[in-house]
């Protein structure tokens, strides 16, 4: 500290870190105040009006400053500094959040000091990452009752683990349950995983798609909410965009030709699985959102960039909000956890010649991909093929994606269909009904194990 530097904070005054007091009164809430913030400067013989009174210093003084902010919890970093009859003191941000005095929590809000109520020192813990969604333990969760040993059976196939015996050891293993008192307890990214039906337990963490006719929210031309498990809503939410993104063929020389897309399916589903493993799960009044407009598909999730984070650092940092969540993706494949989804996104988006996606972090993070020369709607609601009508003709996208599913897909039967590409059965029937007419699929094998096969003949 000099003369100069104290005229300059003197005519300021009081700031976000800069706070002036006549006495030792009251400073252990200033203290707490500063290292729950960016940290900060108090200045002990200034008063409010910015006039010098000075205060008597000695060693005593000090050790009882010192005292003071030990006896915070925890303990507050300070150094002190002597100048001219003004003890400073400089407060640190704390590193581990949140602190407290023995009056109760403060934090600096401007150059004020603020005392938290309850429902505020919960937000801060949150926002600090004291506490995460994925790690509590799930109360509305009962095992075995809403367990699907089923999807724990197929994601250990797709991690490449054998499933053991126990199914409880590889749940314990894997973070999603725990042992209490000799039983199993799920914590929320068991529930999120590894439920029957997630519905039962949480509407928050659905996945919201929709289709709109032109580029503003008003007339919504399709709409499907996805909420069975975590991996079901992301696969879910692709089928819907795959849906209404049209597509072009390319003849490569081989059986199968090479399809196109409007905008890179890989890049959407980067976007789409960095929504559901950063998403604030602690906020239940807002869902996932996929929405495709005329000109661009925005793909948003309530919570926005996770603290330490900002808009420079996509792409080069990253910082988990959901790690527990975030492990299981990787463990399937689904993520790397290496900060490399936005680059993804960018350089999948420049391959295909397109402009660059835009990212826009505030209470929600939303990705936005915008379309190529889109002026009107990007393809009609999936209709009936009539009797005139070849499959292949581009305003019958409903039977032309069954169609395609069947080549792709052999032997599947009419349940199975419905349920992956989440049409209704009675639907499906129909459209069945048309390409058999048009004897593009045939089935093949008994009534009960047979399916539907492309008709070769």
């Amino acid at each position: 500290m000099n003369a100069e530097e104290l005229k300059l904070i003197l005519e300021e005054g009081e700031g976000y870190r800069i706070e002036f007091k006549e006495a030792l009164s009251g400073i252990d809430r200033e203290m707490v105040a500063f290292a729950n913030a960016s940290g900060g400067r108090l200045f002990i013989g200034v008063t409010d009006q910015k006039a010098v009174r000075g205060i008597s210093i000695d060693n005593k003084l000090k050790s009882q400053v010192q005292d003071i902010a030990n006896q915070c919890q925890p303990p507050v970093k300070i150094l002190i500094e002597d100048y001219k009859g003004i003890l400073i003191i400089h407060v640190r941000e704390g590193d581990d959040k949140p602190y407290k005095c023995t009056s109760g929590f403060y934090l600096r809000v401007g150059p004020n000091t603020q005392k938290l109520n309850r429902n505020e020192i919960l937000d801060f813990i949150k926002s600090e990452g004291k506490v995460r969604f994925d790690e509590l333990i799930c109360t509305r969760f009962h095992y075995p009752k809403q367990f699907d040993g089923k999807k724990l059976n197929d994601f250990l196939n797709l991690s490449a683990i054998t499933p053991p015996r126990d199914k409880t050891l590889a749940l314990v293993n894997l973070g999603a349950a725990e042992r209490q008192e000799g039983k199993i307890v799920f914590n929320n990214t068991g529930a999120l995983f590894f439920s029957k039906n997630l519905d039962d337990i949480y509407h928050h963490t659905t996945v919201t798609c929709a289709l709109y006719a032109g580029t503003e929210k008003a007339d919504v031309q399709d709409r499907r909410d996805f909420n069975e498990d975590i991996l079901t809503s992301i696969d879910r939410g692709m089928i819907f965009l795959k849906q209404y993104i049209p597509v072009r063929y390319e003849m490569t020389g081989m059986p199968q030709r090479r399809e196109i897309p409007e905008i890179p399916y890989d890049a959407l589903r980067e976007a789409l699985i960095n929504a559901v493993a950063h998403r604030d799960y602690f906020e239940k009044g807002a869902n996932v959102m996929v929405e495709i407009f005329d000109d661009r598909i925005d793909i948003s999730n309530p919570g926005g960039l996770v603290k330490g984070m900002s808009p420079k650092d996509l792409g080069k940092k990253s910082v988990l909000r959901n790690s527990n969540i975030a492990s299981l993706l990787h463990r399937v494949g689904y993520i790397e956890k290496m900060g490399t989804g936005v680059t993804k996104m960018r350089k999948l988006m420049r391959e295909a010649g397109l402009l660059p996606p835009l990212f826009e972090s505030g209470y929600f993070f939303t990705a936005t991909f915008r379309r190529p020369g889109k002026k009107k709607a990007v393809r009609e609601k999936p209709r009936i093929v009539g009797q005139n009508e070849g499959v292949n003709e581009g305003v019958n996208e409903g039977v032309n994606r069954l169609y395609e599913f069947i080549c792709d897909h052999p032997g599947k039967r009419t349940s199975e269909i419905t349920k992956v590409l989440n049409v209704p059965q009675k639907t499906i029937e129909r459209w069945i009904h048309k390409l058999k007419l048009e004897q593009k699929i045939t089935f093949v094998g008994s009534p009960k194990t047979g399916g539907y096969e492309k008709n070769t003949k």
